[in-house]
Order: structure tokens, then sequence, then C-alpha cells
């Protein structure tokens, strides 16, 4: 009986082990505004497409923060620890969480990238 219950146990504890690879379920696009679309929401959204474009791109966090560096409205940059992720400050004080966006779109590609509106 003891054997059983610690075979159970052991098979319990095995199977409720969680898998640790987050990266899926982070850049996984459903439920979400298309890019495309949330990218004509404003200059700042447009280019968090690209950058999240261009780290789906290259799957690299280092290059996608090169690439966040050479935008005009961008501030800071920083990847997360697992690197699934960047934050980004504009500018204009927004700071949001950019996942990897795998489209098979480049960044130069989003529209609404040119030059920023000017303020009056």
């Amino acid at each position: 009986m003891n054997r059983r219950l610690r075979l159970a146990l052991a098979a319990l504890v095995l199977m409720s082990c969680r898998d640790y690879q987050y990266e899926p379920k982070v850049s996984d696009q459903a439920g979400l505004v298309p890019p495309d679309q949330f990218a004509r929401y404003g200059h700042d959204q447009a280019e968090a497409v690209a950058i999240g474009r261009e780290f789906g791109r290259t799957g690299h966090p280092d290059s996608a923060m090169a690439y966040a560096r050479s935008l005009g409205d961008v501030v800071d940059v920083s990847a997360d620890s697992l690197g699934y992720r960047l934050t980004v400050l504009f500018k204009s004080g927004w700071r949001t969480g950019i996942a990897p966006i795998k489209d098979g779109k480049r960044g130069a590609d989003t529209p609404g990238l040119g030059k920023a509106p000017s303020k009056s």
C-alpha cells in the first residue's frame, strides 16, 4: 500500500511540473489588435510595432534594442532577464512592453513610421 502511494505521489509530482518555455505564450498575437491597425493609432505605437517586428524577425533582444535606439523618439530600452520582451520609454513619457511580432514583415514596413507629426 505504501509503495503504491509513493509511486502515485511521485507520478503526480512529475506530471505537475510546468514547462518554463514562456516565449510562445508571450509572443502569441491571437486576440490582440493586428499590428498594422495598432501602428495607425499614433507615431509612438508605430515605432513600438516596428521594434516588435524587428524583435520577431531576428529573435535576439540585442539587435531589437539597437534598432529601437536608432529610432528618434526612444529614450530608453531594456530587455527583461529572459529576453522575451523589451521595455521601451518614449520621449512622450509612454512606457510600454514590447513582445516579438512574428508576422514576416520588417520594422521599416510598418505604416505610420515616417516623420513624427509636429505638435502645435
